[in-house]
């Protein structure tokens, strides 16, 4: 079975083809990474296959389903998580309250529920409170769950966002760049908890820059290059391809294993 298919995806912003007709196939349980160049059109994939855009020619399948012109609280509600390139944390609130916001697809009590604090109410808060905790641990952070978010290192932070789009449950998640900004540490830290995931049965799509931690956790590569696919395959086939060693030139190290940003 597969867990998302993208079919010759295609999109355009003011007359720029940021993709073009970009098809790619993910079974499940894999790491499946998306890289390329800068501008190569890897965010705009995601944010295609999570519904913030909508193409204008091709679809998206998830899980056998046509979800190409579904919203994003659809698309959540089917399974589907995502992180983001830049920090979408509410700093002002624990690192638990954080990963609470994330179970909100789980919850069906209404406003008059919670007005009246009604037991069932009582009970689904106790229930999201005990699924954010078992996030949390998942990515290394259960003993900075009352912490404020704004008190945690940025690495902690990066974590937090991923136990976040675990909180909901998901068969697939997507990561956009989750070690941007991390030292070295992080990143295997990362990469470990990225790795810890698939063993899970969870299906993650990541998008990064740094090319050790690629090639470190994919079990398969897509790379892009101006908005088309260039080539995919394993890690080793990637590393030995000439195309994708060409679209890398002029980056650090010229090649897609040494560059690191």
């Amino acid at each position: 079975m597969t867990v998302l298919a993208a079919e010759h995806l295609s999109i355009s912003f003011g007359g720029v083809h940021a993709l073009e007709d970009v098809s790619l196939t993910v079974p499940p349980g894999l790491v499946f990474s998306i890289i390329g160049p800068n501008g190569a059109g890897k965010t705009t994939l995601f944010n295609v296959i999570s519904g913030l855009y909508a193409p204008e020619r091709g679809r998206v399948q998830f899980v056998g389903e046509d979800v190409t012109r579904l919203v994003p609280e659809a698309l959540a509600r089917r399974g589907l998580s995502r992180t983001f390139q830049n920090l979408q944390i509410f700093f002002r609130m624990s690192a638990l309250e954080n990963v609470m916001v994330g179970r909100h697809r789980h919850e069906t009590t209404g406003i008059l529920a919670d007005l009246l604090h009604l037991p069932v109410v009582v009970r689904q808060n106790r229930a999201t409170r005990e699924a954010a905790m078992t996030a949390l641990a998942r990515v290394g952070l259960a003993a900075s769950a009352e912490r404020p978010a704004a008190s945690l290192s940025y690495g902690d932070l990066r974590r937090l966002e991923m136990a976040r789009a675990l909180a909901s449950e998901p068969k697939l998640v997507l990561l956009d760049e989750p070690a941007a900004g991390c030292n070295a540490v992080e990143t295997a830290e990362i990469g470990a908890i990225i790795r810890r995931l698939t063993g899970d049965g969870i299906t993650v799509v990541l998008v990064e820059h740094d090319m050790r931690l690629v090639m470190n956790v994919s079990d398969r590569i897509h790379v892009l290059a101006n908005g088309r696919t260039l080539a995919e395959g394993t890690a080793a086939e990637v590393r030995a391809n000439a195309a994708v060693i060409e679209a890398y030139l002029g980056m650090a190290g010229g090649a897609p294993e040494a560059s690191e940003g």
